[in-house]
């Protein structure tokens, strides 16, 4: 079964988010299917969309576990964006999330730091 995924973000300034994320995820969008939307992709059929929904932002909670988890926590930090907040559970499994300026939550996790 093929399946594709499209996470939303609602925003109110779409254009401040965009350079945002754009930092965030380290890349321009995919693609920009019409005036308030933005597609990012994460891996072949898994997208991040912005969009342009001022009554709806605030409110996304999205976490996407990697495996380069270090890496792209450096990485996002040379890009000048450092975590709201950072954990690891009993079990050793990392978490790190970030927080656009409108509140909207994006998370990266990372396996336990053995594996």
């Amino acid at each position: 079964m093929a399946l594709d995924l499209f996470a939303g973000v609602p925003v109110a300034d779409y254009a401040a988010a965009l350079v945002w994320y754009e930092r965030l995820l380290g890349a321009p969008p995919a693609f920009i299917p019409n005036d308030s939307e933005a597609v990012f992709e994460l891996e072949e059929h898994r997208y991040l969309v912005i969009e342009h929904l001022p009554e709806h932002t605030g409110h996304a909670r999205h976490t996407v576990f990697v495996g380069d988890f270090d890496e792209r926590v450096k990485a996002i930090a040379g890009r000048g964006l450092e975590p709201a907040h950072r954990e690891t559970y009993s079990n050793g499994v990392r978490k790190v999330i970030y927080r656009d300026p409108e509140g909207n939550e994006i998370g990266f996790g990372g396996g336990p730091v053995d594996q």
